[in-house]
């Protein structure tokens, strides 16, 4: 037992040199590659988190101003219906007002041609009653002239 304590003795005073080279490669490698690689590594992630910050506040930004927009359209499109509604009321009225006046002419000349047939009528059936009367004289004066031949 004592030659494997002695042994094992002589394995462990070997590996001092190894385990010392060990624990300075450990501790150097923990100075010089981690520890600026853990620092990249949070320089990372704060900016993207940073980034992705901005991001979030540009999306909602850009959200409020499609908003603002959409109801400056909602109101623009609101006047045009408004102002197209108010000309569709105008031109209305003005038809109607032609209408009207067109209704009132057309009655004034209905009015004019009903008195100017009237007239006519008139003068035709004096036209006609007088010629009946000279017919009449012509008629009976030729038969008296039948007669008395």
């Amino acid at each position: 037992m004592e030659q494997t304590l002695q042994a094992l003795g002589g394995i462990l005073l070997k590996a001092i040199p190894t385990i010392c080279l060990l624990l300075f490669v450990h501790f150097y490698l923990r100075v010089m590659f981690f520890r600026p690689l853990r620092d990249v590594l949070s320089k990372r992630r704060a900016s993207i988190e940073g980034a992705r910050e901005s991001a979030e506040k540009i999306l909602t930004q850009a959200s409020a101003r499609a908003d603002a927009v959409e109801a400056e359209l909602r109101k623009a499109r609101d006047e045009i219906y408004q102002e197209q509604e108010e000309a569709r009321r105008k031109w209305v009225t003005e038809q109607t007002a032609k209408l009207d006046e067109a209704r009132h002419a057309s009655r004034e000349l209905i009015q004019q041609a009903k008195q100017q047939l009237e007239a006519e009528a008139a003068a035709a059936k004096r036209d006609l009653a007088a010629t009946a009367d000279a017919l009449a004289e012509q008629i009976a004066g030729s038969l008296l002239e039948r007669k008395a031949s």
